[in-house]
């Protein structure tokens, strides 16, 4: 158990070196707020670029069904 001890310390003295950057966060409401047609256009890439490839898969599955048993 004596020996642990230094080990320990030799493990961590790396760790105290690193310095963690401070978060920016503010409370602050934002400069120019957005607008509901900015918000639905965001929602609907977001919405598409998962569920696109998603749709994409399921709707040609019979035929990656048929290619795969050859």
């Amino acid at each position: 158990m004596l020996r642990l001890a230094p080990t320990t310390r030799l493990l961590q003295a790396p760790l105290r070196g690193w310095v963690v950057p401070k978060a920016h966060i503010s409370a602050k409401p934002a400069r120019t707020p957005t607008s509901p047609k900015e918000q639905a256009i965001g929602l609907s890439a977001v919405f598409l670029s998962f569920l696109f490839p998603a749709g994409w898969v399921l709707f040609h599955m019979e035929n990656y069904k048929r290619s795969s048993v050859a």
